[in-house]
């Protein structure tokens, strides 16, 4: 089920089946299809299976009814032809989401819904077809949730526009957005290019599913929750909006989400853009704009999708706030009572720096990333040093350090941070040591 290709993912053990009919319709019959129907669009088999394909890629955790992704398969091969009869006929009811809180890197959380695999299943089926239909139409400089488009292209959009002149960014913040979307705005909206009444219904009822919270359902008359897939497309629709309103006002600007960034050439005119604009969004859209996290001010003083620019040149430069967070987790997995081997610890940290590298690593100013692989060897130092405890002597000598430098280290009253800096642990544990297990490194040599 696992390893095998989509048709396979689906029917595993419905060896006595064509393995695609589990996604075409009731067992054994072919499917129906209108071309004009948007639905039967979603319902199409291979548009179902991309949909599978992406669910089990995600993976996620079981919604309120506790099914898992793996278990979705041998679900479908029971019960999806009555599912789908459900959904043609206008009378399949999702499942109210689980709600879960997401920490936030200022301590606060946010919250998360986590639908069912089966409607995150169909959700990705929705979103699939919904996309393709209202992608020729979004606007070039919204770079969030659409295929070949990601946050590096709209950072590099922010930088070519600084370094055009314009040297003020209207740094805008829409206050709780996926939790205030507006129902009646967006359905009106989606319809303009979704004029299927069958979908449009789907939609509107995946809308005001509910969530549990603690066991108890709660309403959901507005907001699209984020975690389940349809949710990043809505968000889109609702706010192509804005982006249009933007471009017909002629402003250089670029959007991930709700994360949105308006360059202009002086502070007045950011000024004036950010109270015309914010009168728009709450008037037009039935948003607000958040006053405390949206500021008219430098670019080098703000951030967006976790980088900033240098004062020099604009060059790329990784977030503070970014670098902390970091900091944070490698603090997490070196903590003194882990007690696990350092080979373990290499192998989890691998996974966050290479990931970390991964995303910031287009950054022009490299300092910060030296300063943190030192930071993270320092960590790592101290980590075997609480490990050799009252061996460090013999460790240290062992690793060529002297014997006058491993007793002083040794025997030193400092505390393990203080003596990872000494150049005892430094020779002992050099740079070498940390390449030859596997520690990744941050920034090019």
């Amino acid at each position: 089920m696992r390893d095998g290709n989509a048709s396979d993912d689906l029917s595993n053990r419905a060896a006595a089946k064509p393995r695609d009919e589990l996604v075409a319709g009731s067992l054994g019959q072919p499917e129906s299809i209108h071309t004009h129907a948007v639905l039967a669009q979603v319902l199409d088999r291979a548009n179902l299976q991309r949909a599978w394909k992406q669910v089990r890629q995600n993976k996620g955790a079981p919604g309120i009814d506790g099914m898992s992704v793996d278990a979705l398969p041998d679900y479908l091969r029971h019960h999806w032809p009555e599912v789908r009869v459900q959904l043609e006929a206008g009378s399949y009811r999702p499942q109210p989401v689980k709600r879960v809180e997401i920490p936030k890197p200022d301590g606060k959380t946010r919250p998360l819904g986590i639908p069912t695999v089966l409607d995150r299943f169909i959700q990705q089926a929705i979103a699939q077809v919904v996309s393709a239909q209202w992608e020729p139409h979004f606007h070039r400089h919204s770079y969030g949730f659409r295929p070949q488009r990601s946050a590096h292209q709209a950072v590099r959009e922010v930088q070519a526009n600084i370094r055009a002149g314009y040297g003020w960014v209207v740094d805008m913040d829409l206050q709780a957005f996926f939790d205030r979307v507006n129902h009646d705005r967006l359905m009106v909206r989606l319809k303009s290019r979704c004029p299927d009444a069958a979908l449009l219904r789907l939609v509107n009822r995946y809308l005001k599913a509910g969530v549990s919270v603690g066991g108890h359902i709660e309403p959901t008359p507005m907001g699209v929750p984020q975690g389940g897939p349809l949710s990043p497309v809505l968000a889109n629709v609702v706010l192509d909006e804005l982006d249009w309103e933007l471009d017909r006002r002629g402003h250089r600007f670029a959007r991930y989400a709700d994360d949105c960034n308006i360059l202009v050439k002086s502070k007045r005119a950011g000024e004036r853009v950010m109270a015309s604009v914010t009168r728009y969004v709450s008037d037009s859209l039935r948003l607000t704009v958040n006053p405390l996290k949206s500021a008219v001010d430098r670019p080098m003083n703000r951030k967006f999708l976790g980088f900033t620019v240098s004062r020099n040149g604009a060059k790329l430069k990784v977030a503070d706030k970014a670098i902390d967070k970091l900091k944070d987790r490698v603090r997490e997995l070196t903590r003194r009572t882990r007690g696990i081997r350092i080979g373990v610890i290499v192998a989890e940290l691998r996974k966050i720096l290479l990931g970390w590298k991964a995303y910031f690593g287009m950054t022009e100013v490299l300092s910060p990333l030296r300063e943190i692989d030192k930071w993270v060897r320092r960590k790592l130092r101290c980590y075997l040093w609480k490990q050799w405890g009252s061996a460090g002597y013999r460790e240290l000598r062992k690793r060529g350090v002297s014997v006058r430098e491993a007793w002083n280290t040794s025997k030193s009253a400092h505390g393990p941070w203080r003596l990872s800096k000494t150049p005892a642990l430094t020779i002992a544990l050099p740079l070498r040591y940390f390449e030859n297990l596997g520690v990744p490194s941050l920034a090019p040599r």
